[in-house]
C-alpha cells in the first residue's frame, strides 16, 4: 500500500476521530472492526487488528512449514498435551470420557 497525503480530522468531545472514507476503504475497515493505536515519536499509528493477526498467523505457518509440521499435526499434538495435563492435574482420562 502506498502512503497518501495527510488528511486532517477533528478530535471530538470523547476523543473520537473519524477516519476518512478513502483511508477506511484502503485498509478494508468496516463498522465494528478493531484497530490498534500505537503512540509513536511522530504521533499515532493505527493498524487494523486483522492485519496484525494475519501477519502473526503467516509467521506461525512459515515456522511450522520450516519444521515440516502441518497445522493438523499441531492441533492433534495440542489435544494430546491437553489430555495429558488434564490427567495429571485432575486424574481424568480424556480418552475414557469420550467412550
Amino acid at each position: 500500500m502506498t502512503r497518501s497525503a495527510a488528511k486532517l480530522v477533528r478530535v471530538q468531545d470523547k476523543g473520537q476521530v473519524t477516519l476518512p472514507a478513502e483511508v477506511r476503504r484502503a485498509l478494508g475497515l468496516k463498522k465494528g472492526d478493531l484497530v490498534a493505536v500505537t503512540q509513536t515519536e511522530d504521533g499515532a499509528l493505527i493498524t487494523p487488528q486483522k492485519v496484525l493477526a494475519l501477519k502473526a498467523l503467516d509467521r506461525v505457518g512459515a515456522i511450522l512449514r520450516a519444521q515440516g509440521v502441518s497445522l493438523e499435526e499441531m492441533i492433534e499434538s495440542g489435544r494430546e498435551i491437553r489430555g495429558q495435563l488434564i490427567k495429571e492435574e485432575y486424574g481424568i482420562d480424556a480418552d475414557e470420557q469420550d467412550s
